[in-house]
C-alpha cells in the first residue's frame, strides 16, 4: 500500500473513509501494471515497477540533449531556398494568426528573414543540413529527423517545463523521473537519472532552467535527476571530512537508518525511504564518482572525437563524453541541458556559436556509442522547447537578424534503441510556420521514447489527485511508428 496514504491514516479515522475509494483504485492499478508477462529488470537499488517493461524494447538508456532557449529550425534542418525571393516581405497574415508574442506583437511589419546559412544534402538518405552542422552532417543516415514538431507554449518557462514533464503545469513528474520509477537503473552504485548543466559561450542570451525540468513530481524523491557539477567536485560534500574514515560513515550510517526505519514505522513518511535511498546512494557514490569523472583511461582517439573542448570540465563536449561513460555503467536516463538558444536579436552570431559549442560533441557521442556497440540500445534526443519564427524580430538586413519564439512547428532528432535511421518525419508550409504533413506533438515524442523503452505509455500511469496521470497527458497521443526501426 502506498505509504503516503497509511501516513494519512494516521491522521483521522474521517481521512480512512474518505480515502479507501482512492486506495482501491491504486490496488486495482497496481494490479494491472502487474499483469505483464515481463519480470522486473534493475538492480537491487533500484528496481523496475513489477511488469516492467511490459514488452521487450530496444533501448536500454536515455540521453537526452536539450538545447534550452529554443534552436532555429530555420538555420539548421527545415531548408527553405525560395524564401530568399520574399526577403523584407512582409509576412502573409493568413499565416499570422493569433499567436505572437509581446516581444513582436507591437511590430508594425513582420519582415521575412532568410537563412543566410547555407544547406547541402549529407549521407545516403540526402538530408538537408545548414552550414552551422558539419559534424552532425556526418552521421545524418543515423538520425530520424523530426520537422513538424509542436507544443502547447510560447514562453520558454512552460514550453521547458511541457518538454520534460508532458504538461505546462508544474508539480509533474520529469521525463527521466518517470523512467526511473518505471524501469529503475542496471547499477547499484550511480543514480538511475543524471542531469548535466554544462557551460555555454559568452554574449549568448540564455534563459533560466528550472529544477523541475529533471524532478519528481509527485513520484518518490528518490526519482529526482541527481545534477553532477563540473569539476572536481561533482557532487558537494561527497567526500567524507578529514578525520573520518569510510568505515566510521558505514557505521554512522547503520545507526541512522535504523532511527529512520524507527520513524518510518511511526509515521509512515515516504519522505524519510527517499531520505535511507539517499544516504545510501551517496555513500556509494562516493567511490564510483572519482572513477566515473577520470577521463585519463580513454583513448586519445576518443578525446580527438570529441574535440578541444572536451578538455575541459563542464563543457558541452566533456558533459556529452560524461554521459555516454553514465549509460556504460548502468544510468538509465541522462539530460544535458545546454542553455543559450534563445536568439531574438543577433541570430547570426549567436546561434553559430550555440552550433560550434555543441556540434562536434553531438555527432561524437552517437559516432562513439555505434563503434562500442551501445546505440543499438541507447536512445539519443536532440531539440529545444520550440521553434523560432520566420519573421524577423528588431531589425533586419542581409547578414543580421533576430526571431522570436515558435511552438506551431521545430525540429527535433532522435538515434539509436528503436529508431531507423536516415528518415525525415514531417512538412512544413513555405514559411516553415505550420505544419502541412504529419504534426507531431511534443508528447508523441515522449510516447515513443517510452515505446522505445519497452512501455506502453497508456498502460504507465499513477493516480494522483483524482487523474489517472502519466508523461503522455490524458489526450490521446500515437507512437511516431514511421520512425521506429
Amino acid at each position: 500500500m502506498n505509504p503516503f496514504y497509511q501516513h494519512q491514516l494516521l491522521q483521522t479515522r474521517r481521512q480512512f473513509f474518505g480515502d479507501t475509494g482512492i486506495r482501491l483504485g491504486g490496488i486495482a492499478m497496481a494490479s494491472l501494471l502487474g499483469s505483464g508477462t515481463s519480470k522486473a529488470v534493475g538492480s537491487k537499488v533500484h528496481p523496475a515497477l513489477n511488469g516492467f517493461p511490459h514488452f521487450e524494447g530496444r533501448a536500454k538508456a536515455v540521453i537526452y540533449l536539450h538545447m534550452n532557449g529554443g534552436p532555429s529550425q530555420l538555420d539548421t534542418w527545415d531548408y527553405k531556398p525560395n524564401l530568399i525571393k520574399e526577403f523584407r516581405k512582409d509576412l502573409p497574415k493568413d499565416f499570422l494568426g493569433n499567436r505572437i508574442t509581446t516581444m513582436t506583437s507591437g511590430q508594425g511589419k513582420f519582415p521575412v528573414a532568410p537563412s543566410r546559412f547555407k544547406f547541402s544534402q549529407h549521407g545516403e538518405c540526402g538530408r538537408w543540413v545548414s552550414e552551422l552542422l558539419p559534424h552532425t552532417a556526418k552521421i545524418v543516415d543515423d538520425l530520424a529527423v523530426i520537422k513538424t514538431v509542436n507544443t502547447n507554449a510560447i514562453n520558454h518557462d512552460p514550453a521547458c517545463t511541457f518538454v520534460m514533464t508532458g504538461s505546462e503545469v508544474s508539480g509533474k513528474p520529469s521525463l527521466g523521473s518517470w523512467i526511473s520509477y518505471g524501469l529503475g537503473a542496471q547499477t547499484e552504485d550511480l543514480p538511475a537519472f543524471v542531469a548535466l548543466n554544462p557551460s555555454f559561450p559568452n554574449g549568448s542570451n540564455a534563459q533560466a532552467l528550472f529544477s523541475r525540468m529533471w524532478g519528481p513530481g509527485f513520484l518518490p524523491g528518490r526519482h529526482s535527476g541527481v545534477v553532477l557539477r563540473a569539476g572536481n567536485d561533482p557532487v558537494l560534500y561527497l567526500e567524507n571530512p578529514p578525520g573520518l574514515s569510510r568505515k566510521d560513515r558505514r557505521v554512522m550510517l547503520d545507526s541512522l537508518r535504523e532511527l529512520n526505519v524507527q520513524g518510518f514505522e511511526r509515521f509512515a513518511d515516504p519522505d524519510i525511504q527517499t531520505r535511507i535511498s539517499q544516504y545510501e546512494m551517496a555513500f556509494r557514490m562516493q567511490a564510483s564518482v572519482p572513477e566515473l569523472v577520470d577521463f585519463s583511461n580513454e583513448s586519445q582517439k576518443t578525446m580527438e572525437l570529441y574535440g578541444q573542448r572536451v578538455q575541459q570540465p563542464g563543457s558541452f563536449a566533456s558533459s556529452a563524453l560524461l554521459a555516454r561513460r553514465l549509460v556504460e555503467r548502468g544510468v538509465r536516463m541522462v539530460q544535458i541541458n545546454h542553455r543559450g538558444w534563445d536568439s531574438h536579436g543577433n541570430l547570426p552570431q549567436e546561434l553559430s556559436n550555440q552550433c560550434a559549442d555543441t556540434d562536434q560533441a553531438c555527432a561524437a557521442l552517437i559516432t562513439d556509442l555505434k563503434q562500442r556497440g551501445m546505440l543499438d540500445q541507447t536512445l539519443v534526443i536532440w531539440g529545444g522547447e520550440f521553434g523560432r519564427t520566420v519573421y524577423s524580430q528588431g531589425t533586419l538586413t542581409e547578414t543580421q537578424y533576430g526571431r522570436d519564439h515558435h511552438p506551431r512547428n521545430f525540429c527535433m532528432w532522435m538515434a539509436g534503441g528503436g529508431i531507423r535511421g536516415g528518415t525525415e518525419l514531417g512538412e512544413t508550409d513555405d514559411f516553415s510556420y505550420n505544419p502541412i504533413k504529419d504534426p507531431v506533438h511534443i508528447n508523441e515524442i515522449n510516447a515513443t521514447i517510452l515505446h522505445c523503452l519497452g512501455i506502453d505509455h497508456e498502460r504507465f500511469t499513477l493516480r494522483y489527485q483524482g487523474l489517472d496521470q502519466r508523461l503522455t497527458g490524458v489526450k490521446p497521443m500515437k507512437v511516431l511508428k514511421k520512425i521506429l526501426a
